[in-house]
């Protein structure tokens, strides 16, 4: 059985920071879970109350929601397409990292498979104008480190290719997010920047997608060659 992590914090959107008008209305889909029995919280529980992580059965997924059931109780999940496709087949165990965001008439749950999505979706939404749906966005089509190096580069070309991305909030983001989110988050352990941008250009170079490359990079060991480098992620990558 699955259990909901509940932790003291939450976050509360304003309507600048949401960028599509639809997200203020609440689905009416099976799945979704209110808390507190649908009350009103009171000012103190909106600053305080926040469910962190979600661990259950998946039950449904739909991109880009899913459904985790724990304890019987459907959770439904946002959550970017890096982290759809590497959720487990429907009935198996999952865990996802969760950000929860509360608005007047709707409470909503994304799910991330490690720490680095969701801080990385956490500074997203900090910047003004992009909300959730965008960060999710972003998220889909670039991964974590991909982002973080366009970031560092300040590379806005990079971000235009994503989907409802256009140059100003491209320009913004690269701008508002410099020194917040930069290589260090994306970054394999012990790798160095140099070496891990040499080598992941190189397995982009021979048609690896930037998601494969970047899971290869972080079972490199610690200060490793560019050559070793390529060698040893193509041995992981034939696995």
């Amino acid at each position: 059985m699955g259990h909901a992590g509940i932790v003291v914090r939450r976050e509360v959107v304003s309507d600048n920071q949401a960028d599509n008008p639809k997200e203020n209305r609440q689905k009416p889909k099976w799945g979704i879970v209110h808390t507190h029995n649908d009350r009103h919280l009171s000012d103190e529980e909106e600053r305080h109350a926040m469910i962190g992580q979600l661990t259950g059965t998946l039950v449904d997924k739909n991109p880009p929601e899913v459904v985790v059931d724990c304890h019987g109780v459907g959770y439904e999940v946002s959550v970017p397409m890096s982290t759809f496709y590497n959720l487990p087949a429907l009935g198996e165990k999952v865990k996802l990292l969760t950000h929860f965001v509360v608005r007047e008439d709707a409470q909503l749950l994304y799910g991330f498979a490690t720490h680095e999505e969701r801080a990385a979706f956490r500074q997203l939404i900090k910047i003004s104008g992009v909300g959730p749906r965008t960060a999710l966005s972003v998220l889909s089509g670039m991964g974590v480190a991909d982002l973080a190096q366009a970031i560092t580069q300040q590379e806005a070309g990079r971000l235009i290719k994503v989907p409802g991305i256009g140059k100003k909030t491209a320009e913004r983001l690269l701008l508002e997010l410099k020194g917040k989110l930069g290589a260090d988050i994306g970054q394999p352990t012990g790798t160095s920047h140099d070496h891990a941008n040499d080598i992941l250009q190189a397995l982009v170079a021979l048609g690896y997608s930037d998601k494969e490359a970047a899971l290869a990079l972080k079972s490199l060991p610690p200060d490793i060659g560019v050559s070793d480098g390529i060698k040893m992620a193509l041995k992981a990558l034939a696995k």
